[in-house]
């Protein structure tokens, strides 16, 4: 059992949970990840560490509530206990020297800070741009202010209620063409990665984009978060999950991401009925 021990709401649809998980957190790496059970018949998902500190023996993840597991899960409080976590998954992310650009779009934010910490942490300068669609979803503003100065901090909204109006990939070009970031990291909504990586493979940058696909086991075993990377098969929860992102079949990923997609309404609608009923 994995007791909650903080609770955080950033919006109506985005939480963060810190869970008590000793062994875990000595053994987390930026990049990696973790999967929750929340109870016996409940179905394992997936969440990136955002943050985990092995002297207190705790870890947290973020998530958006999208569908029947993730809306149970922003039901549970501090105290609680979760049937099982798994972790650390995946291998640990790989940076080599120069200028870091960290691109985080949306709930990708939780796993964009972790990234940028690590490399700011090993000497690296970085350069952070932060996408959000309004600025009530945009996550960990004053973490990553707190560690970058202010003019590597470059926030986008779509509907332009906050920083620049429009999408990552405008400070993005403005800093490869200056010159100024040597590789870049990606992770969020697929179609946000696929032109990041379009826009560095313009200025012949290299591009690493942390892939979210479909995950059952976390072990390879299920074969549901293959990718096609470079015209081959990966198992993004043991191979990844970042890969190159100039060599990723977007269009597949996101066929494979909306795959399941009406059997996902059906089951959030029927557990919401359920709900609704109960409380009668």
């Amino acid at each position: 059992m994995y007791k909650i021990l903080e609770k955080t709401r950033f919006s109506e649809k985005v939480f963060k949970f810190r869970i008590e998980a000793p062994q875990m957190a000595k053994h987390a790496h930026a990049g990696q990840f973790l999967m929750v059970r929340a109870n016996e018949t409940g179905e394992r998902v997936p969440f990136t560490f955002a943050d985990w500190n092995p002297e207190e023996g705790w870890v947290e993840f973020i998530f958006m509530v999208i569908g029947k597991t993730t809306e149970m899960l922003s039901m549970y409080e501090v105290g609680d206990v979760f049937e099982d976590v798994t972790g650390p998954l995946g291998r640990p992310s790989q940076f080599s020297d120069g200028v870091w650009t960290v691109i985080g779009g949306g709930v990708g934010l939780a796993i964009a800070f972790p990234i940028t910490r690590q490399l700011v942490k090993t000497g690296h300068e970085v350069h952070a741009i932060m996408g959000a669609r309004t600025k009530g979803l945009l996550l960990l503003e004053d973490q990553f202010r707190e560690i970058l100065p202010d003019d590597h901090v470059h926030i986008t909204t779509d509907d332009g209620s906050y920083g620049e109006k429009g999408v990552v990939t405008a400070p993005l070009e403005r800093l490869l063409k200056a010159k100024k970031t040597d590789h870049v990291f990606c992770v969020g909504p697929v179609p946000m990665m696929k032109f990041s990586a379009l826009t560095a493979s313009k200025y012949n940058t290299p591009i690493t984009a942390s892939l979210n696909p479909i995950m059952v086991d976390g072990t390879g075993m299920c074969g549901c978060c293959r990718v096609e990377v470079d015209g081959q098969t990966k198992f993004a929860c043991v191979d990844g999950p970042d890969f190159d992102a100039t060599k990723v079949d977007w269009n597949d990923l996101r066929a494979r991401q909306a795959a399941y997609r009406t059997e996902e309404g059906q089951a959030l609608k029927a557990f919401e009925e359920a709900n609704c009923a109960c409380r009668k």
